[in-house]
């Protein structure tokens, strides 16, 4: 069941989709260790630029296993290189029944778009329909145009690579395809 959004849950993480979650550099800070534990998080990919290194930084590395993207939140950044590595993180956090969290500094553009990219690839979903899903769990969701431009180009690329995978079998995919609440 969706909650409804309220202003004060920006702070906060959400729950994408079973075991993925989505939120600001706020929900993995130090005091909010007790949280990550008792939601059953066991992976967090942390998403900064270089120079927020300083501040948005893994906290727990002794009870977390991280992916760390040296990211700015910028137009110009390219984020389709990363997307590979992503899955592959979040595909084996899910595949060991762990529970992964995707930061960015407020939970808005940058990991966002990595969600995003990552439901479209794993679920076959349109980059509009990625978006609807994301955003009735994490209302204020806001990729930069780059960004969004950079999922449009990716939804051809992810289709391609999964008619590849089944051999060329088109039924296949939509056969395969597992329905977002599993």
């Amino acid at each position: 069941m969706v909650q409804e959004w309220t202003y004060t849950m920006r702070r906060s993480m959400q729950e994408i989709v079973p075991n993925l979650f989505l939120g600001p550099y706020s929900s993995a800070v130090k005091s909010k260790l007790d949280a990550l534990e008792s939601s059953g998080i066991t992976h967090i990919i942390c998403i900064r630029h270089r120079l927020e290194a300083h501040y948005i930084r893994p906290n727990f590395p002794d009870k977390f296993r991280y992916l760390v993207l040296d990211i700015a939140d910028s137009p110009m950044e390219n984020i389709i290189s990363h997307f590979g590595r992503v899955k592959m993180f979040i595909d084996d956090c899910l595949h060991n029944f762990g529970k992964c969290l995707v930061h960015g500094n407020a939970g808005i553009s940058r990991s966002a778009a990595f969600v995003l990219g990552y439901l479209m690839q794993k679920y076959g979903l349109t980059l509009k329909r990625a978006f609807q899903v994301v955003q009735s769990r994490r209302f204020c969701i806001n990729p930069n145009e780059g960004f969004l431009a950079q999922l449009i180009e990716f939804e051809p690329i992810y289709r391609a690579q999964r008619i590849f995978q089944n051999n060329g079998q088109h039924s296949e995919i939509f056969r395969n395809k597992r329905p977002l609440d599993c």
